[in-house]
């Protein structure tokens, strides 16, 4: 198992890429931390791992707040003992709380709210995670980024700026923390099929019609026909934090369905 004797904290676990993350980490034998704001959601992925024979403990954290995060590292040492992996997870998008969401119509509170949680976040669970992956004599910070913080969206003037921001945070803290031994590495997923995602298909009110239509534009890019799963995500994250990525630092690794490989003009 290739996280066998390690333990990891998953931000933003309760759902989507966070909870495989969480499952595909305890399935490699690292003790979770499964944190999230969501305690209902979060609370049954720690009950699956522990099913299914793993560790896990769920913490409660909000990541944009300095006293929440210094909680869940605290708690991950009384619950563990120490730390090596952290994913940091957790985001949101600006569409989950407006509909005016075009960056000349989105209200100031929802931009500093998306930066707060996708770009601050990150930020300081690494600054605080990072004295106690040293202690553990090196380890793992894993960032999920987006192709949106690469390419341009519609309604994304928020949410693409904190992922492009964050891609530029893991080369800095790459830097900054080789001297300690810590690998820091983002990846940059595309459409996904997790609820972020799934809403903008299943709003209440849509006609067949126009669902199909939502999932066709989703897909209008995709090399590979169909959204990601979850899992496959994980599998990427539970590889870039293992040691079978040591060579991998720094970086941005693309996991989209071939989406920035092209400019829309399809072989026939």
């Amino acid at each position: 198992m290739r996280l066998e004797g390690k333990v990891a904290i998953v931000t933003g676990a309760g759902q989507g890429i966070g909870a495989a993350t969480a499952r595909r980490m305890s399935e490699e034998g690292a003790k979770v931390v499964v944190s999230d704001v969501n305690e209902a959601s979060a609370t049954a992925v720690v009950d699956e791992i522990r099913a299914a024979g793993g560790e896990a403990a769920f913490v409660h954290c909000d990541v944009s707040r300095v006293e929440d995060v210094k909680g869940l590292m605290e708690a991950t040492v009384a619950a563990f003992g120490r730390l090596d992996i952290l994913h940091n997870n957790a985001g949101v998008h600006e569409t989950s709380f407006t509909g005016n969401a075009q960056s000349h119509e989105l209200p100031e509170d929802v931009w500093d709210k998306v930066i707060a949680i996708n770009l601050r976040g990150p930020w300081l669970c690494s600054k605080y995670a990072a004295p106690l992956l040293k202690t553990a004599g090196g380890g793992v910070i894993v960032n999920a980024a987006s192709i949106g913080g690469m390419v341009g969206y519609p309604m994304g003037a928020a949410y693409g700026p904190s992922k492009a921001g964050l891609i530029q945070l893991t080369r800095v803290m790459a830097i900054e923390l080789a001297p300690q031994n810590t690998r820091v590495v983002c990846y940059a997923p595309g459409n996904t099929d997790t609820p972020m995602v799934q809403k903008y298909y299943n709003q209440p009110g849509l006609s067949d019609d126009e669902r199909r239509m939502v999932q066709e534009q989703l897909l209008g890019t995709h090399l590979v026909p169909r959204l990601a799963r979850p899992e496959e995500v994980a599998d990427l994250v539970v590889f870039l934090a293992s040691d079978s990525a040591a060579m991998i630092n720094g970086t941005c690794v693309v996991i989209d369905g071939g989406t920035t490989a092209w400019r829309g003009i399809r072989a026939d």
